[in-house]
């Protein structure tokens, strides 16, 4: 995760609740990686493409490109996750105060 340019999270489950607990930070993290979305490389945590050059060039290079095949569905995913968790929290605190949520 490093040499990806992340920072260092504690540990992996700090990692992986950082990323992929809620939909939008998931879709953060594949961003990185999308290099139709991200055309620059830009890293999710330093904005900055650097973690494309140096030692890791080769193996970061390779995971932009076979993500390509599997980031749009997975982000597709993400954000139907989120949105259905961002309605359900709505849904529940309109019922403390006494409203409903009406979903289309």
């Amino acid at each position: 995760m490093q040499h990806c340019s992340f920072i260092a999270h504690y540990n992996r489950l700090g990692f992986y609740g950082h990323y992929f607990q809620r939909g939008d930070d998931t879709v953060r993290f594949l961003r990185q990686f999308d290099a139709a979305g991200n055309p620059d490389g830009l890293s999710t945590e330093y904005h900055d493409p650097w973690w494309l050059r140096g030692d890791y060039a080769d193996i970061n290079g390779a995971m932009r490109e076979i993500a390509a095949e599997f980031v749009p569905a997975v982000a597709a995913a993400a954000s139907k996750h989120q949105r259905d968790e961002d309605l359900r929290h709505a849904q529940t605190l309109a019922a403390r105060y006494g409203h409903a949520v009406t979903l289309l």
